[in-house]
């Protein structure tokens, strides 16, 4: 993993979402660096780390993580929530909060989940990879960005940040969408025992907005709050509204 650290004040770590890395968070990192130290990590085969072949264990990165950066607040968007989630699950004694943005507990649907896609989104995904790997990446940078009031000014900062360190490792991206397709955290959440703000875009495409107040539904000290017009990508529709409230909570929590 990369860990790139800017700002002063209180730790607030800040996992990527699936073919990302830390610099899509720039218009946090803008609006929070004078007040807090941001800890910007890239996963193993992704910006900075993606010569890194570190497997995707969410158990195995999370200890990691919290020991690279003790006594944190963390934030993980999408697949990075996953990683954000665990570290908050397994270790709370190293863990002061958790921002779950547009993350869901699981991401497909199911006979008693409907906020979710369908099952085989995600292998569709995987099995494009092999023959278009620069095509499917784009299109899954498009369905993020669907929905959006700011949908096209998303995608081209979605565009120019995914590969500006290089294109993400496919063993990587492989791995990524086997998490999304299979995990199921939900049984978990009552154990959670750090505070915890889910925060969604009421026009995501990828995690349904009731996905999120019903998650913060099975944790305790839990609140969800949805961003009217934004999409998967709330930090960047809407990074005013997005900043505040991460602001707010690293307040009570810090």
């Amino acid at each position: 993993m990369h860990i790139q650290s800017r700002g002063d004040g209180p730790a607030l770590a800040l996992i990527h979402g699936w073919a990302m890395h830390g610099g899509l968070f720039a218009p946090l990192v803008e609006r929070l660096a004078d007040r807090y130290t941001l800890h910007l990590v890239d996963l193993p085969g992704h910006g900075h780390a993606r010569e890194d072949s570190t497997p995707l264990v969410p158990e195995a990165l999370a200890a990691q993580l919290v020991e690279r950066v003790p006594d944190a607040v963390w934030l993980g968007w999408s697949l990075g929530g996953q990683f954000a989630l665990r570290a908050a699950l397994d270790h709370p004694h190293a863990v002061r909060g958790l921002v779950m943005i547009a993350s869901s507990p699981r991401f497909v649907v199911g006979e008693d989940w409907s906020h979710g896609v369908g099952a085989q989104l995600f292998r569709d995904f995987g099995e494009a990879l092999a023959k278009d790997f620069r095509g499917t990446l784009e299109g899954f940078l498009a369905l993020e960005a669907l929905g959006s009031a700011h949908a096209q000014d998303e995608l081209r900062s979605l565009r120019a940040q995914a590969f500006a360190r290089g294109e993400p490792a496919q063993r990587a991206l492989l791995e990524g969408l086997a998490l999304l397709d299979q995990l199921d955290t939900r049984d978990e959440l009552p154990m959670l025992r750090v505070p915890s703000l889910w925060l969604s875009g009421r026009r995501d495409r990828l995690v349904p907005a009731g996905a999120m107040p019903a998650a913060a539904a099975l944790a305790p000290d839990a609140r969800s709050v949805v961003i009217p017009q934004a999409g998967h990508a709330p930090f960047l529709g809407d990074p005013d509204a997005v900043a505040a409230q991460i602001d707010s909570f690293m307040r009570q929590v810090t």
